[in-house]
């Protein structure tokens, strides 16, 4: 069965801890000729951290100490009129000094700003997450020992597919069992909006999010619906699902495009070559489209699919036709369409 394999960059909104609470008439009272640094005239640059669940006024007060904008009241007037402002991320953001108040919420909105800004990408799996963790500075000892200390949302059990996909800006001196309780709890609100862990007539919480996990990995979002129906269609035809991203979940590979006969034999039971049903948990962790697709799946009867090449991926109820589309496949392949296909 054909699949894509490979990491996805992710730029989803950073977490929601920035709240103005002013009324109209505190923001009517701020000046209009508030002392306010001219536009184009920035300074060296800087490192400010903002604290978890600080306030406009705070931010404001941050940033004049440290010579960024030149008073409260300009920045505070600029932040409370910007929607944008609900998107400040707590945690180290690098500035430049001497800047307007429009300027200094731009920069504080950049994310190429935030030194310790730790991306997690779609379907990633937890020990890749664990990696990048380990390149911030956190120690793999750390990590494993915080991955039992984990309060799970209810209904399910371990660490993959729990860890949501999202940029998380790095707070002075947070833990390591901080940091992953805000990507569980971040699941937790994704998956409660999405109503993947509520109950279903078929699948448990956890199944419905081992099919989220691979509908991530098996395909682009346009097709997220199809992948859905195709692992509905074969499960309940009981075929087994023969998908090489389970393969690649337990070698721990990315980027192989081709699987060796030998590969698909590999004895595990996240092998879904020789395993009929579903793995016996997520093989990575999936966002919040793969989520909604696992619980609506497209109105087909496809039971194979497989991508020809970059961007074009094919469904069909023939094996015949998958067969034929096989063949564009490999012929892509050995022509190097594929990039690594080592």
């Amino acid at each position: 069965m054909g699949s894509k394999g490979v990491f996805r960059t992710l730029a989803p909104p950073l977490t929601l801890i920035f709240f103005i609470t002013a009324s109209i008439y505190l923001v009517r009272s701020q000046s209009n000729t508030a002392a306010d640094f001219p536009i184009g005239t920035s300074g060296s640059e800087r490192v400010v951290d903002i604290a978890s669940g600080a306030t406009g006024s705070q931010i404001a007060r941050v940033l004049f100490e440290a010579k960024i904008v030149e008073s409260t009241a300009a920045f505070f007037r600029i932040a409370v009129s910007d929607k944008r402002s609900a998107v400040i991320a707590p945690g180290n953001h690098r500035i430049s000094t001497h800047l307007s108040s429009k300027e200094a919420l731009d920069q504080l909105l950049d994310p190429t700003r935030m030194p310790n800004l730790l991306k997690v990408n779609e379907g990633a799996w937890s020990s890749e997450i664990y990696s990048s963790m380990k390149a911030k500075g956190f120690s793999l000892a750390e990590i494993y020992k915080a991955t039992s200390q984990i309060i799970p949302p209810t209904g399910t059990a371990g660490i993959e597919g729990l860890l949501f996909p999202a940029q998380y800006n790095l707070l002075k001196g947070e833990t390591a069992l901080a940091v992953l309780q805000r990507m569980v709890d971040r699941f937790s609100v994704e998956a409660k909006a999405s109503g993947i862990l509520g109950s279903s007539a078929n699948f448990s919480p956890m199944q419905l999010l081992t099919i989220a996990s691979l509908i991530q990995a098996e395909g682009d979002t346009v097709d997220f619906a199809k992948i859905s129906a195709v692992i509905r269609n074969r499960l309940h035809s009981g075929m087994p699902l023969q998908f090489d991203t389970t393969v690649h979940f337990i070698k721990k590979v990315r980027g192989h495009v081709f699987l060796s006969s030998a590969s698909t034999k590999i004895v595990s039971p996240y092998n879904t070559y020789i395993h009929y049903g579903l793995p016996p948990g997520p093989i990575g962790n999936p966002g919040r489209a793969a989520m909604d697709a696992a619980l609506h799946p497209a109105d087909g009867k496809w039971i194979f699919f497989i991508t020809v090449k970059p961007g074009d991926t094919r469904f069909t109820v023939s094996n015949i036709e998958f067969l034929r589309w096989k063949k564009e496949y490999e012929i892509n392949l050995k022509a190097g369409r594929f990039g690594n296909t080592q």
